[in-house]
């Protein structure tokens, strides 16, 4: 499964640190941020647990995360 979320993350610092806690918390096989994209793309790759649970987890860190459509 594929999930791709829009989010407000906006710098190097927050792509690195919120990366490293799906990668840690997640079984995922890829987790990337483009932050140079206006939707700042969260794009999880060989997620299990499903979207919703990235999607809270992350607000859960104090961004804003949805499903892009």
């Amino acid at each position: 499964m594929i999930g791709i979320f829009r989010t407000n993350i906006n710098t190097l610092q927050d792509k690195n640190k919120v990366i490293g806690e799906i990668q840690s918390n997640f079984s995922v096989m890829a987790c990337s941020v483009d932050i140079e994209d206006c939707d700042r793309v969260l794009r999880v790759v060989g997620l299990q647990q499903g979207e919703e649970s990235i999607i809270a987890f992350v607000q859960k860190m104090g961004f804003y995360c949805d499903l892009l459509d």
